[in-house]
């Protein structure tokens, strides 16, 4: 159980990754074009509410605060939120916008990916609940207040036209 657990906390968002870059090639052009300037916008504002959020709670790995040795060798450092897991499910969160069933599925993974990691003993349940929130929170709030306002403004217009894909 636990070389399972150790490769789905530490690879399973490899894939995660691939899958989002292989729906993102299997795209038109125009949806090509969208999905990138949604990411571009979207993913840094989730990364700066993570370093918010991280600035503002300090949370001990498990490992720190029961002094055990973790499956996995990590930093003792802020355990919170996740950044597996906050990449795994922004990228999940992000596709889900374009794509409901593979998004929730990618979702799903991002899950698995924060659970494992809870227990290979580097974070704790609030950790990756922290992080699933955050990414799912920004894109739900960006697709019903921000997108719909800005996709068709004329810079962001003006950024499909640049793009050649």
């Amino acid at each position: 159980m636990d070389f399972i657990a150790i490769f789905i906390a530490q690879y399973l968002i490899f894939i995660i990754i691939a899958v989002g870059v292989a729906f993102f090639l299997h795209r038109p052009s125009a949806e090509k074009k969208e999905i990138l300037v949604f990411s571009f916008i979207t993913l840094p504002i989730i990364f700066i509410i993570s370093r918010i959020c991280a600035a503002l709670y300090f949370n001990p790995r498990p490992f720190v605060d029961n002094q055990f040795l973790a499956l996995i060798p990590h930093k003792p450092n802020n355990g919170f939120p996740s950044d597996h897991t906050l990449l795994a499910s922004a990228v999940a969160m992000i596709i889900w916008h374009f794509n409901r069933k593979l998004g929730s599925v990618l979702m799903i993974s991002a899950l698995l990916v924060g659970l494992a990691r809870v227990y290979v003993g580097v974070h704790h349940y609030l950790d990756i609940f922290a992080s699933l929130a955050i990414s799912s929170i920004t894109v739900i709030i960006m697709e019903r207040n921000i997108w719909p306002k800005i996709k068709n403004h004329h810079i962001v217009y003006k950024i499909f036209e640049k793009l050649r894909i």
